[in-house]
């Protein structure tokens, strides 16, 4: 199978400039490496009508191309429910009950970071578990043999994090996440992950959870995020951000792209001609802080 990067936004509203530049950094690194590179919607549970094809439209005008056609979660779950049966079988899962609030109130292991699954589902008799069903849909959670997990990432270097018995398919049927990217990237020959540093804490979980089905684990890349004046993570309520906005405002796609470029110490113009200056090694490690100021039209 081909070696692929991949980008994979969720279709909840507009890209902002802070996931334009992460996509153009997954392009960047696929291209560099000579991969092809992937687009798919995680469209699981977070979809606003409309916004795919607004995202699309975006990342063409920054000129972040794809091969192939965009392939989207919802189409996938007989492929989800089968790696959750493999899961099943081997006796890797098991029925969960919990509701968030009595997750975040039970005592947790110490060390264990806030929201960690304690456990408390994890061992009932036949009595409590027959009972339970009959009080509320369970979630499905990976029985994990481990407490952390180690990855390799090309900018943080060696990374160990937590692994619990997170949630593989939620109380409502939905696949949760850490499954969905997991048996996403296997089936699309993914082997290198671009995507923001917020997400490296998780990448253990996932990482164990590929171990588990037997499944390769991608090369990673965690990149710097996007941060607003406050040193915060950028979102739409911080005013001008987006494409439509910022071309509103007076600063044109192309602007905005070579603002970007140049915060990745590379040149202004087609991704074409960046590619040709791009070195990994030479990534700015910190958050850039995005500064919106535009010149009105």
């Amino acid at each position: 199978m081909t070696s692929a990067g991949r980008f994979a936004p969720s279709p909840s509203g507009e890209l902002h400039v802070g996931n334009l530049r992460t996509a153009m950094l997954a392009w960047l690194f696929a291209r560099s490496t000579g991969r092809s590179f992937l687009l798919r919607v995680e469209d699981l549970d977070r979809a606003r009508a409309g916004a795919e094809a607004v995202q699309l439209r975006d990342l063409a005008a920054i000129g972040v191309e794809w091969d192939g056609a965009v392939v989207r979660q919802t189409d996938r779950r007989s492929v989800y429910e089968d790696a959750i049966g493999r899961l099943q079988s081997a006796g890797l899962t098991y029925e969960c009950f919990c509701t968030r609030r009595e997750i975040q109130e039970a005592p947790s292991a110490p060390h264990a970071p806030q929201g960690a699954y304690p456990g408390t589902c994890r061992n009932l008799d036949p009595a409590e578990l027959e009972y339970k069903r009959s009080t509320r849909p369970a979630a499905i959670r990976l029985r994990a043999s481990v407490g952390e997990y180690s990855v390799r990432d090309a900018l943080h270097g060696s990374y160990t994090g937590v692994v619990d018995d997170f949630v593989l398919r939620r109380n409502d049927g939905v696949t949760a996440y850490n499954l969905a990217v997991v048996v996403d990237d296997a089936e699309q020959g993914i082997d290198q992950v671009v995507r923001g540093d917020d997400l490296l804490p998780s990448t253990p979980r996932q990482a164990y959870l590929a171990s588990l089905l037997n499944i390769p684990v991608p090369e990673y890349a965690h990149v710097p995020l996007v941060v607003n004046s406050d040193g915060v993570r950028l979102a739409k309520r911080d005013g001008a951000v987006t494409l439509a906005d910022l071309d509103a405002a007076g600063m044109p796609v192309g602007e905005v792209r070579d603002r970007l470029l140049a915060s990745l110490g590379l040149p202004p113009g087609p991704l074409s001609q960046a590619l040709a200056a791009f070195l990994p090694d030479g990534l700015p490690l910190a958050p850039w802080v995005w500064r919106g100021s535009v010149n009105k039209r």
